[in-house]
């Protein structure tokens, strides 16, 4: 009976991830779209004076600017009912809303999964929504906040006094080490090249992540993110969708390094030794 209760709990509690990561999914998109429109506005020297922020104006068509009903404004639901289209100018809407809606609760379920009801869950989750909306704004506008980036850096030198993730000491020279490696790698290659080949931004994401998960993650995270870069950049220039000159973001592919290195370092640390220990 009591093994029956707790299975009852478990799949509640599963139940419920799943559910409020599709919520915190349409909070996303919110950030996706409204933070580099903030810091564009902040910027620019003929900003007007209404308020635009992540919570006003309220949520709108960006084709009609028709405010959006609660009842159209259901996760992933309201996209299948509306089969994808404006219920007021009929057109089409970013196949992004439920993308990220919906990898936000796969990815949340499977954070809660992996960790169960514990602290480290709830972390992780804050870790893995900010990676989402870093790798989509990045994505998009080839920008990676300072305004996310760098409180979660902090936040992940915070927690890991208590030794969450790693230690203190791992999590300092994470941090440290992060930003080093690619501000090294930046500048190598624009000696060699005369270019720019990632921004300021990554140094920043790296540093975050490795404030989190320690110094140790740090060359699985880099040779993670640049196989997957060196892979999709590699078959978008066979396809013809980019040139060699073409500039493609670097942090969705971190983002992608940060969250399979949160779940299966242990794994790959093993994999490693297998493979390389002498």
């Amino acid at each position: 009976m009591s093994v029956h209760i707790l299975q009852e709990h478990t799949y509640i509690f599963f139940l419920g991830i799943t559910i409020f990561g599709f919520l915190v999914g349409s909070f996303l998109n919110v950030v996706i779209v409204r933070i580099p429109r903030m810091l564009l506005r902040s910027e620019s020297e003929n900003t007007d004076s209404l308020t635009f922020n992540l919570a006003w104006p309220a949520s709108h068509c960006p084709k009609c600017q028709k405010l959006i009903p609660w009842f159209n404004n259901i996760p992933l639901l309201s996209f299948l009912w509306l089969r994808g289209r404006c219920q007021n100018c009929h057109q089409k809407i970013s196949l992004r809303y439920p993308l990220v809606e919906l990898l936000t609760a796969i990815l949340s379920l499977g954070i809660a999964q992996h960790f169960g009801p514990t602290l480290t869950t709830f972390l992780s989750l804050i870790l893995v929504w900010s990676l989402i909306a870093l790798a989509f704004i990045d994505f998009e506008h080839t920008i990676l906040p300072d305004n996310i980036t760098l409180p979660l850096l902090w936040m992940g030198l915070f927690i890991n006094t208590f030794e969450i993730f790693t230690t203190a000491s791992s999590a300092i020279l994470g941090a440290m080490s992060g930003y080093l490696i690619l501000w090294i790698i930046y500048w190598v290659f624009k000696l060699i090249t005369h270019k720019e080949g990632m921004g300021y931004g990554d140094f920043k994401l790296l540093a975050m992540l490795g404030a989190w998960l320690g110094w140790q993650s740090l060359p699985f995270i880099i040779l993670l993110s640049s196989f997957l870069g060196s892979m999709i950049g590699l078959s978008l220039i066979l396809l013809k969708k980019k040139d060699k000159n073409s500039l493609i973001p670097f942090g969705p592919f971190l983002a992608i390094g940060g969250f399979v290195v949160l779940l299966w370092l242990p794994q790959l640390n093993f994999i490693y030794l297998k493979l390389f220990a002498l």
